[in-house]
């Protein structure tokens, strides 16, 4: 890719790193580094490069030199926000333009249309809310695809079905450009923060270019090889997650129901061999009946859908997911669908059940 800028580390450079890293490029922990994995092609496993920004101007020389980005919704505002801060230049698009004005007031452009940010960037980042909205904003009348160009590249960060994803790829490439997939794993807080996981496949030269834009948004990235095989990896760690929420919400409820206070049971459960952060981060507003949104439930019953039609492909029994979708279904006909997919707990309540 001629017109994006490559970084390259030497021993000597991330020795002298350590003592300077800003926050711009934090440091990935070992156990956050991408492994091989033997159900995917064979790849030769690699670590996750250390970087050294001592300033803004750094930054700025070490990254692609203009960052387009699509969706600024409840994950893309902050991912982008994460972006503009670190001293990159970024345009954004958004199909409600009012949800860019904070961004713009930070410094971001504005295009009224995808292909128009594609054109006028090296990167273009998407982070739509399902397969049909990425597949529009990537290939439809505007898309970014008719801005794309040798020499460009494009990452889509959104949740899809694999199929969805190989038609993105198949689009981009088909202009000369480069395209990667990379689903996030984590919620709005982890955008925030810059905590995000991602999970990547496709084009590894447009992989190694992004890499330290992902740093700045996430605390970890995997390539997983051939395109197709993020989007998978994403819809089994959602499928997980959306398993142990709904056998959470059980158990919250059951606890209550024999006389139980549901508050020592996330103590509990928080300090045993099945601790996991959702629980201690979930448990205290679920027993209020309050689920502030990070992570809608319409967007986890969807995920839902997409793992169990993967395990329908290659024949492999889900019923635990296939039994936690039902009740996300249920939560979503009683009007919860913009609620966090806590609110699942609603499902398993007498009154929804009536």
């Amino acid at each position: 890719m001629s017109s994006l800028v490559k970084t390259s580390y030497s021993h000597n450079v991330a020795s002298t790193a350590m003592a300077m890293c800003s926050s711009f490029c934090p440091q990935i922990p070992n156990q956050f580094r991408g492994r091989p994995i033997s159900s995917f092609p064979s790849r030769q496993p690699f670590s996750v490069p250390f970087k050294a920004f001592t300033s803004q101007a750094n930054i700025k020389d070490q990254l692609p030199a203009r960052i387009g980005f699509l969706g600024i919704g409840i994950m893309g505002f902050p991912m982008a926000q994460n972006l503009i801060k670190a001293g990159c230049d970024v345009t954004v698009w958004n199909r409600t333009k009012s949800k860019c004005e904070p961004l713009i007031s930070l410094g971001a452009k504005y295009k009224s249309f995808p292909e128009e940010v594609a054109a006028s960037c090296d990167v273009t980042f998407s982070m739509l809310a399902d397969p049909e909205s990425a597949v529009d904003v990537a290939c439809g009348k505007h898309g970014a695809a008719n801005g794309m160009s040798p020499g460009k590249g494009y990452v889509d960060v959104s949740t899809v079905d694999g199929e969805t994803s190989k038609l993105i790829y198949g689009r981009i490439k088909a202009t000369g450009a480069l395209s990667l997939e990379a689903p996030v794993s984590g919620s709005k807080k982890p955008a925030e923060d810059g905590q995000l996981i991602f999970l990547t496949a496709g084009d590894k030269s447009l992989y190694d270019t992004v890499a330290p834009l992902l740093d700045i948004m996430g605390k970890s990235r995997f390539y997983l090889g051939d395109i197709g095989n993020g989007a998978a990896m994403k819809l089994v760690v959602n499928m997980i997650m959306g398993s142990m929420m709904a056998s959470f919400s059980e158990g919250l409820l059951l606890s209550e129901k024999v006389g139980l206070d549901p508050s020592v049971l996330v103590e509990v459960v928080s300090q045993g061999a099945i601790s996991a952060p959702m629980y201690s981060m979930k448990g205290p507003s679920m027993i209020q009946s309050l689920y502030p949104t990070a992570f809608p439930l319409k967007h986890q019953q969807k995920d839902l859908r997409l793992a169990l039609g993967l395990a329908e492909s290659v024949s492999q029994p889900t019923p635990i997911a296939a039994a936690a979708n039902e009740l996300y279904k249920v939560a979503k006909s009683h009007g919860l669908s913009d609620q966090d997919f806590s609110a699942v707990i609603e499902s398993l309540k007498g009154k929804l059940q009536q």
